[in-house]
């Protein structure tokens, strides 16, 4: 199996993701005759969109992609913020160390906060292309990634409007 040449981040930003749908819905039509109102079953039907399986699937890769990442840039923060509990038990237990209970919540909180965020950044810095396994940090990957979101989101408004 010879590997895929690799896009360029030009190329990847506007290239179409495999589990992205293939079809843009269609605006319903506003009226069937000039003036008269489309009917509602006029408008669902024109909305109705056949997709398949593999249309809206991720990629297994990528999603194994994403589980490593999330796993390290989550896991990380997560156990060290069990460890600072740990690690000032002990220090109170056996080195009869008191740490302010203060300045050990606020650290614990800090790690576990940066966990949550790490689920977030483990996710959007995978390479969602199934040919291409991205940086180690993936940041050029999340920054790709943010703006394909903040451009659906804003084709999603734009269809509201």
């Amino acid at each position: 199996m010879s590997p895929e040449p690799e896009r360029n981040n030009e190329s990847s930003k506007n290239d179409s993701l495999p589990f992205e749908p293939k079809k843009k819905r269609q605006n319903p039509p506003k009226s069937t005759k000039k003036g008269v109102p489309a009917s509602k079953k006029t408008v669902q039907q024109s909305q109705k969109r056949t997709l398949t399986k593999e249309d809206t699937e991720i990629p297994k890769v990528v999603s194994q992609r994403m589980i490593r990442r999330v796993a390290v840039f989550c896991g990380v923060p997560t156990t060290l913020g069990i460890s600072t509990l740990v690690a000032s038990y002990l220090l109170l237990i056996y080195a009869s160390v008191e740490l302010p209970p203060l300045a050990v919540l606020l650290v614990n909180l800090g790690f576990f906060g940066l966990g949550v965020l790490g689920i977030t950044y483990g996710v959007l810095s995978a390479s969602w292309d199934e040919h291409r396994a991205g940086s180690l940090l993936g940041f050029s990957e999340f920054s790709t990634n943010i703006g394909r979101m903040v451009q659906g989101w804003r084709e999603s408004r734009q269809n509201k409007a």
